[in-house]
């Protein structure tokens, strides 16, 4: 990769991590261009030249998060082990919780407005992966290799679980009396969520 390269993904890198603080604590109608620019420490122009429009660039933003969530989920096949792949799911969402409330919040803002800036996202793009993991799910137990349940709901489930630590981080911390999560947290809430969810399923992790 050139430099000229590096420095255009750097630059795009740093536009989408300043754009999902700005919507996260703004929402989309609050945040401006010329704000996300400014905590970017970057020109306005330049973020225009990269996404066109703040609208495009909140989508952007919201199809990252989505991405960082699902993405070995994405890649599981069949032949896997539903066992570990579920796992490794579990464990990566919370991760990404722990590590980027903001941008779970912000989806989560957005989804409970209604969706009015990607529901075209939701249905178009986000729906047909959705579907896709649901087959897989029911080709796994199909195949025998883990109990029959209703896989749209385990999806769901998993979602919801591993992203209240992010979405609803102020009353978890409050009613552990900590003041934010720490590895050994990431350890023990990973191994409560994913026995719960594997032993539901009829599965073990080797």
């Amino acid at each position: 990769m050139s430099k000229r390269q590096n420095h255009r993904e750097e630059v795009f890198v740093k536009i989408l991590d300043a754009a999902e603080v700005e919507f996260g604590l703004k929402g989309y109608n609050g945040a401006s261009l010329q704000h996300i620019a400014e905590r970017a420490g970057l020109p306005k122009p330049n973020i225009i030249y990269y996404f066109q429009s703040k609208a495009n660039l909140y989508k952007q933003v919201l199809d990252q998060t989505l991405t960082g969530w699902n993405d070995l989920f994405d890649r599981a096949t069949v032949e896997d082990d539903p066992a570990e792949v579920l796992d490794s799911f579990i464990r990566v969402k919370l991760k990404n919780s722990f590590e980027k409330p903001v941008a779970s919040r912000l989806f989560a803002m957005e989804v409970v407005s209604g969706a009015s800036h990607i529901g075209d996202y939701l249905k178009e793009d986000l729906r047909p992966w959705f579907v896709s993991r649901v087959e897989l799910l029911e080709a796994w137990m199909a195949a025998g290799k883990m109990r029959q349940t209703d896989a749209a709901s385990l999806i769901f489930m998993i979602w919801a679980t591993t992203q209240h630590y992010a979405d609803f981080e102020a009353q978890v911390l409050a009613l552990s009396g900590k003041d934010g999560y720490d590895e050994d947290d990431l350890m023990r809430i990973g191994d409560a969520i994913s026995g719960i969810v594997l032993a539901g399923c009829g599965l073990t992790k080797a």
